[in-house]
C-alpha cells in the first residue's frame, strides 16, 4: 500500500501500531518487535502502545510541513 505525504498529514497524533505497520508494509508481529528493539517510536498509555505521528514522520524523513 503506497501512502503519500498528504496522507499522513489526515493521521491523528497518535496511531495504533497495527496501523503504523500497514502504513509501513510490515507485519504486525514485525512492527511489535521493531517497538520492543526501540526502532519503531512508541508511547504507552496503560497496556496500549502507540506510535506518534510525528516521531514516525521523522523517523520516514518526512517533515510536517512535507506531508500537508
Amino acid at each position: 500500500m503506497a501512502v503519500t505525504a498528504s496522507e499522513f498529514s489526515r493521521l491523528p497524533a497518535l496511531i495504533g501500531v497495527e496501523q503504523a505497520c500497514t502504513l509501513l508494509g510490515i507485519s504486525r508481529s514485525a512492527g511489535y518487535r521493531a517497538a520492543a528493539a526501540g526502532y519503531l517510536p512508541t508511547l504507552r498509555f496503560g497496556r496500549r502502545v502507540y506510535v506518534p505521528t510525528a516521531r514516525l514522520l521523522a523517523m520516514l524523513g518526512l517533515t510536517s510541513e512535507e506531508a500537508r
